[in-house]
């Protein structure tokens, strides 16, 4: 593993523009060429968190996956962040995960927020994903899914092999709830032995709904590496690659973890 290099963008967002978001996220992310290896967009960022998935959808390959992958082709960094993509009848709260070289990668939310009804517009996510970059192994997560530590459960092999070495989650998450938001960030990390990562947006939606940011990184041992609190901001941070090694051998936690398998749903 190398060090890895990491924007994460936390900004307003137009409502239900896909066009308007993309241009204005196009001028947050020139500057960043050259600069990272990892550029993370909020939760649903060509619309804002709609329900309306009729309208909004769009299939892959289409719009907003070509942007993104013209995106990574400038930037040479992999530009990830999620999208109401529609599949067959189906709607997914899907976050695409964009390389330079244009290959595509996807994980839909599992865990769909019901108190906005989103289980009833959009389908679940069944399987968990890891992606590589620079040797890291990275775990994408959406916003919900961090109220739910099972399914981001890092396990390992007997040989001490953690199953990623990052966790990152975009969200959507209001301003009412911010503080679980917080403490969650740090749990996650705490307990998975890995860094983790939220890049949640601010500003208003449509829905009169207030989001506060507060996106950061933490630490294996839930310190903030960085913060955002309640402004539109660009946070670069470097990952320490010897760090995470160093600690996960003076501090083998792993080797007294629970084992079991998390049982996939149809």
């Amino acid at each position: 593993m190398e060090n890895l290099n990491v924007a994460l963008i936390q900004t307003d967002l137009y409502w239900q523009d896909r066009e308007a978001n993309l241009a204005m996220l196009e001028e947050k992310i020139w500057p960043l060429q050259g600069k990272v290896d990892l550029i993370v967009l909020p939760e649903m960022f060509p619309t804002g968190f709609s329900m309306e998935a009729e309208k909004l959808a769009e299939p892959m390959n289409f719009t907003t996956t070509k942007w993104l992958q013209q995106m990574a082709s400038q930037t040479k960094a992999v530009v990830t962040g999620s999208v109401i993509i529609k599949e067959g009848r189906d709607f997914y709260n899907r976050l695409l995960w964009v390389r330079p070289d244009g290959e595509v990668l996807c994980y839909d939310k599992r865990h769909l927020f019901r108190m906005a009804d989103e289980d009833h517009h959009y389908s679940m996510g069944k399987n968990r994903e890891i992606f590589s970059l620079k040797g890291w192994k990275i775990l994408p997560q959406v916003c919900y899914d961090l109220r739910f530590p099972v399914w981001s459960r890092n396990t390992s092999d007997k040989n001490g092999q953690m199953e990623y070495d990052m966790a990152f989650y975009i969200a959507s998450w209001p301003a009412a709830r911010v503080s679980a938001w917080d403490v969650l960030l740090k749990a996650r990390a705490v307990e998975n032995l890995c860094y983790t990562m939220g890049v949640n947006r601010v500003g208003e939606d449509g829905n009169g709904v207030a989001y506060s940011g507060h996106s950061g990184l933490y630490d294996f041992k839930g310190g903030s590496i960085a913060f955002s609190s309640e402004i539109e901001e660009v946070l670069l941070v470097t990952l320490d690659a010897e760090a995470l090694v160093h600690y996960r051998e003076k501090f083998p936690a792993w080797m007294d973890a629970d084992q079991f398998e998390i049982k996939q749903q149809n």
